[in-house]
């Protein structure tokens, strides 16, 4: 019996390369070997492809709800990639910070400090600071 879903990978991939930026996931996805490739190929079906998958929430929305959830989570290197991810799916620097304040007041200010450094070298990056 396979889990996977060859519709929900296809669809997650088109999400994933969309937010993430396809030069990104194609490396990412090249990288994967045989210990890696079922755990890339069942995130990309699940995450992006049923998580991301439908149109009920804008991928804006989206984006700003997984930048609070990692924040919280302290997942760094996953927040400075979804930083990236939400500036492509339309959220803007001022927003941004707007997301950056609440984590402060929920998770506490050295999170927040955190997520304003990760945001600093993506907004660097990308010219807009």
């Amino acid at each position: 019996m396979s889990l996977f879903d060859e519709d929900l990978f296809l669809k997650g991939m088109t999400q994933r390369k969309a937010t993430l930026g396809e030069e990104y996931v194609e490396k990412s996805y090249a990288a994967a070997d045989d210990f890696t490739k079922p755990f890339q190929e069942a995130m990309t079906a699940w995450c992006w492809g049923f998580g991301w998958g439908d149109e009920v929430i804008p991928a804006k929305t989206r984006s700003m709800m997984n930048l609070a959830m990692l924040g919280a989570l302290g997942k760094m290197y996953e927040w400075e990639l979804h930083c990236r991810g939400a500036l492509n799916n339309g959220v803007t620097p001022e927003e941004i910070r707007a997301i950056i304040h609440v984590v402060g007041i929920y998770c506490g200010v050295p999170q927040a400090l955190e997520c304003f450094r990760a945001a600093r070298k993506v907004l660097e990056a990308e010219g807009l600071l």
